[in-house]
This record gives C-alpha cells, sequence and structure tokens, in this order.
C-alpha cells in the first residue's frame, strides 16, 4: 500500500509518454485524419501532453508521492512530447502540405529539427541537475512544456486560416519559431513561474485563465486563446526575471 500512492502522477506520466508518441505517429501520418492535416491532430496530443504534464505534478504533491524515479520518467516523457514529437510535427507539417518547398529545404529542417531537439534534451537534463532546487520561483530559460505548446499552436493557427496556401511569405515561420524557441530554452533568462502572489485580482486571474486553458486545450478550441495566454505570460514572465535577474541571482548564491 505504501507504493500504491506513486500510481496516479506516475499514470499521468505514462499517459504524457504515450501522447507523445501518438503525436509523432499521427504527425508521419500513420494515423488516417479526416477533413484535416495529420499534423494538426499531432499538435493538439502535444497540447494534451502539456496539461497532464501539470496535472502529475499536482499529483505528486498532492499524494506526498514525489521521487526521483518520477523525476526521471517525467524528463523522459518530457523529451518525447516536447522535444521529438514538435521536432517531427513541424518536419512533417511541411512534408505534407509543402511537398515542394519541402524537398528544396529538407537540409535546413532536418537542422533545425535537430538543434530544437538537443536544446530539449539539455534543458532537461539542466533542469534536472540544477534548476528545480536553485530557483523555486523562477525557471531558467523557456521550459520545453511551453516550448511545444507555442511550436504546436503555431502549426493548428497556420492550418486553421490556410496561411500555407495564401501567404507564401511566412513558409519560414514555423522553422524561426522553432528555433527562437530552441534559443529559449537554453538561454540564461529566469522566467516567473505561475504561483499565488499577494495581490488576490492576480490570483483569481490565474486561475480563471489556467482553468479556461484546461478547458479549450481538451476541447481543440480556441487556439488564438490559448496563444494570446502564452505569450502575454511570456511577456510578463520574463520582463519581470529581467528586471529581477541580480535579487535572483544573489538568493542562488
Amino acid at each position: 500500500m505504501h507504493n500504491a500512492k506513486f500510481i496516479v502522477p506516475n499514470a499521468f506520466t505514462s499517459i504524457n509518454f504515450l501522447l507523445g508518441v501518438a503525436s509523432i505517429c499521427c504527425c508521419s501520418g500513420l494515423f488516417e485524419i479526416k477533413n484535416e492535416y495529420p499534423v494538426v491532430m499531432g499538435a493538439h496530443f502535444i497540447i494534451f501532453c502539456a496539461l497532464l504534464d501539470k496535472l502529475d505534478g499536482f499529483a505528486a504533491r498532492a499524494f506526498n508521492a514525489s521521487s526521483e524515479f518520477g523525476a526521471q520518467f517525467d524528463s523522459l516523457a518530457d523529451l518525447i512530447a516536447f522535444g521529438l514529437a514538435p521536432a517531427f510535427m513541424i518536419m512533417f507539417a511541411y512534408k505534407d502540405i509543402l511537398p515542394d518547398w519541402y524537398e528544396t529545404h529538407k537540409l535546413a529542417l532536418f537542422a533545425g529539427a535537430a538543434v530544437y531537439m538537443v536544446c530539449a534534451a539539455m534543458r532537461l537534463a539542466k533542469y534536472n541537475a540544477m534548476d528545480s532546487d536553485s530557483y523555486p520561483d523562477y525557471f531558467s530559460g523557456m521550459p520545453s512544456t511551453f516550448a511545444g505548446i507555442v511550436n504546436a499552436l503555431v502549426i493548428i493557427l497556420l492550418c486553421k486560416y490556410k496561411f500555407f496556401d495564401s501567404c507564401p511569405d511566412i513558409l519560414y515561420i514555423p522553422l524561426v519559431i522553432m528555433l527562437v524557441t530552441s534559443v529559449l530554452m537554453v538561454c540564461p533568462l529566469f522566467l516567473a513561474k505561475l504561483k499565488k502572489r499577494k495581490s488576490r485580482l492576480i490570483n483569481v486571474f490565474q486561475v480563471v485563465n489556467i482553468a479556461g486553458a484546461y478547458i479549450a486545450g481538451f476541447a481543440m478550441i480556441l487556439p488564438e486563446y490559448l496563444m494570446a495566454l502564452v505569450l502575454i505570460y511570456f511577456i510578463i514572465g520574463f520582463a519581470h526575471g529581467i528586471i529581477n535577474r541580480n535579487k535572483i541571482i544573489g538568493k542562488e548564491l
């Protein structure tokens, strides 16, 4: 019975892991998706992974079931869901939607995907080795979870509004965003975590929008709302980290 408390958080992690694999399979065309590009469903799987990733941490704290095994298992699942799956999603998006462009830019796409996957792996390794204890109120660099969300939402929105068909000048955008998120994952910028604040208004705003994000994410609706939330969080969170950088480093020392 003592080990039973670990079942719930590890179950969330297992589902997260399998959804990451399902995203790769879906983007590659292994699963047939009617009325839309397979990469769109693959992108939604990545968003599901992000939502579940937060639930396994919540469950671990609620059941007092944190463990070294759970931390390593979670990182492995994150590498699949937010490291490999987004990179494959971007490559297959170009391959399925813009096959001619894909053929002429295949090397650049592979190089960009390789950079992204390596940066995600480095980010996760760095978090396990250093950041999980050093910065209780901040992330050092963009978490791989958010990098995966950003890239998934970009593909969903571009396909939803058919930008690939109507705006040939933006064909590089998914590749560029993948590279930008790669850099942000390993850069030394601090991102404030979503935590309980002194202001009741801020706490209510956070709770309402987190609930809204879970509803929209699992219902596969309102990607514009999700992207707006992510951008607002990044702007405010990174700005807060830049302004308070000396205090943050001082606390670590």
